[in-house]
């Protein structure tokens, strides 16, 4: 145990830590959910990601992704794997730069506990939805979080035995309602605190945070 890993196991005790270390979490996309997701899992002690996107960081996402002016250009995984080695260098990473299809989608999270849907487009979340909705996995996703304003609009909803929607349902990027930084991060660090509360909490779900049921 490294030394941030030993100030993080004095504030939520060392079994607690242990419990979210061996949990394997599984992220659908590295932009603005999935990247800023994959910060606060990494923050929180969580040492097991799997991350797939096939993009490139471009200009347009340095206004709510966690890449920087220098990753432009790159694949956002290899970026990803970068900025997430430098919180904890012992993180055990596997990254995938491919699409994400119809194909593929059951056999590339299987080995993951949680999935964590952060896509853009509705059919990806879609694709998602219905391959991990009933799979009992705890399944997180979001829907309705972009502009600006309303933060409280933001809620956590379970919507099913292990499946939790996030967002307020309604609010889709449009040209007058763009996606940015303070809505898509409240919405990402929400995605991570069901994720780290179902880990710790108790068997049946998450003890520690308060969720509005749909």
């Amino acid at each position: 145990m490294h030394e941030f890993e030993k100030a993080l196991a004095k504030k939520i005790g060392s079994a607690r830590l242990a419990l979210i270390q061996k949990a394997s979490v599984g992220i659908a996309g590295a932009g603005g959910l999935g990247s800023n997701c994959a910060v606060f899992l990494v923050r929180s002690g969580f040492r097991r990601l799997k991350i797939v996107d096939y993009d490139v960081v471009e200009w347009s996402n340095l206004n709510r992704q966690f890449f920087f002016a220098d990753q432009v250009g790159q694949k956002k995984v290899a970026a990803l794997r970068e900025n997430l080695l430098r919180i904890n260098p012992d993180l055990e990473l596997e990254m995938l730069a491919i699409k994400i299809t119809p194909e593929n989608v059951r056999d590339i999270f299987a080995a993951c506990d949680v999935v964590v849907e952060a896509f853009d487009e509705v059919a990806g979340k879609k694709l998602l939805m219905e391959t991990y909705g009933n799979s009992g996995k705890l399944f997180v996703c979001a829907s309705g979080l972009a502009g600006w304003g309303n933060a409280d609009d933001l809620v956590t909803r379970r919507i099913g035995d292990r499946v939790f929607l996030v967002g307020d349902q309604r609010t889709a990027v449009s040209a007058d309602c763009p996606p940015l930084a303070p809505r898509t991060t409240v919405a990402a660090a929400k995605e991570a605190n069901v994720v780290l509360s179902w880990v710790i909490g108790e068997a049946d779900g998450p003890a520690e945070i308060k969720l509005v049921h749909g």
